[in-house]
């Protein structure tokens, strides 16, 4: 089979424009492409990265004295999810994903006057009223909050009020290039996340640089693969799906349920657990009509509990259709699934590094189910029950 995705990059701009494929087809495409780019500006700003971190007691050689927030709203918050086993292993310190839309209202239940806190903050537009009213009060009132916002727009509110303290805020402003002007955040998920990863590896970012290259060519890849699978399987038409994950790839699972969502517009709805959470109830969710698809740890002992998990739906005959992402050279699934997309890297690499790589496989779905439903990718939301930028909220004191 041609390559589904090749194939909506290959239509002419008016097909485009009228299927509302102007852009997402080609912001999921140029993602591994993208990555060089994202590590290459991270390189330059090293060491302004290893100057804010140490000011927090991170990469000293020391217990780091500060408590590390990843802030950020909907798909932002999935980053920080993603990324918080990294920075606990690199960094030994106490590391919580918080979403912005908790810090407006819980703003004092997470912040303690004594106590010093680095802020690393997602924004792809770096306008989410959440994420620009938390960041400002922050920075108004609270001097022991030290920040570093990761955004793909130089003009965005939340690198402006960075530069207006920059003695304890810095901003990483991504190329224009992944500022995803489709509704859904593709590029943008994968590229500020990987800026994570290089602030992660801000001590040792030459070393990280052969994971980078492995995860482009690897990424460049998996595409073709994963592109051919999403397209026969929303093929079949289910109306839920349920993704699961472990650790790091528990966030994949959340991001590729909520892009599934978004693009599907609702038409299919979805769930996220992990391999042990979805036999507690969630389990009763998955019928003839759902898409069952996990994302399977090279970790052995993780791995344990999600081929258990596998064995278990196989035996109950759940689901309507199976797929699994997982890497090269471990067990063979390929009994437990319909589908089984291997990642052309070494059974080695962690699980910390591969949420850029497996996301894109729910991306694709909900790419294809979007279609399938009618909808246009780049607006995919009819009613304008959501847009691109999250619309402005009244705030309360």
């Amino acid at each position: 089979m041609p390559d589904p995705l090749r194939k909506l990059l290959e239509l002419t701009k008016q097909e485009k424009k009228e299927r509302g494929l102007e852009h997402t087809p080609g912001e999921i495409s140029q993602q591994p492409i993208t990555w060089s780019k994202t590590y290459e500006r991270c390189q330059q700003l090293q060491p302004d990265l290893n100057r804010i971190l140490r000011k927090c007691g991170i990469g000293s050689g020391g217990t780091p004295s500060s408590t590390v927030y990843l802030v950020g709203a909907g798909t932002s918050d999935y980053i920080g999810r993603a990324l918080a086993p990294l920075l606990r292993r690199r960094w030994k310190c106490d590391v919580y994903p918080l979403p912005s839309t908790t810090l407006l209202t819980d703003f004092d239940e997470f912040h303690h006057p004594s106590r010093e806190y680095l802020w690393i903050s997602f924004s792809r537009s770096g306008d989410s009223p959440e994420g620009v009213a938390v960041l400002e009060r922050a920075l108004e009132r609270c001097d022991a909050i030290r920040h570093i916002v990761v955004t793909c727009n130089q003009n965005g509110k939340m690198a402006q009020l960075c530069a207006r303290h920059s003695e304890r805020a810095l901003t990483v402003v991504l190329d224009d290039a992944v500022n995803d002007r489709g509704l859904a955040m593709t590029s943008s998920f994968t590229n500020m996340l990987l800026a994570g990863q290089c602030v992660a590896h801000a001590d040792a970012l030459d070393e990280f640089g052969n994971a980078v290259s492995q995860m482009v060519e690897t990424g460049g890849q998996f595409l073709p693969a994963a592109a051919e699978v999403a397209a026969a399987i929303t093929m079949l038409g289910c109306t839920r799906a349920c993704f699961v994950g472990s650790s790091a790839l528990h966030a994949v699972a959340d991001e590729s349920a909520l892009k599934v969502v978004e693009l599907s517009a609702g038409k299919v709805t979805t769930l996220a657990e992990t391999p042990l959470g979805l036999r507690h109830g969630p389990m009763s969710s998955v019928d003839s009509n759902t898409l069952f698809v996990a994302f399977l740890s090279s970790d052995a002992r993780r791995r344990g509990y999600e081929l258990d998990l596998l064995r278990e739906i196989d035996r109950k005959r759940l689901g309507r259709v199976r797929a699994a992402v997982t890497v090269q050279g471990i067990d063979d699934v390929s009994p437990l699934t319909d589908y089984c997309l291997s990642l052309d890297c070494p059974n080695t690499f962690p699980d910390d590094y591969r949420p850029v790589l497996d996301v894109m496989f729910g991306q694709l779905i909900g790419l294809f189910s979007s279609l399938r439903a009618g909808l246009k990718p780049d607006q995919p939301s009819p009613n304008g029950a959501i847009t691109r930028v999250v619309q402005p909220i009244k705030l309360y004191s």
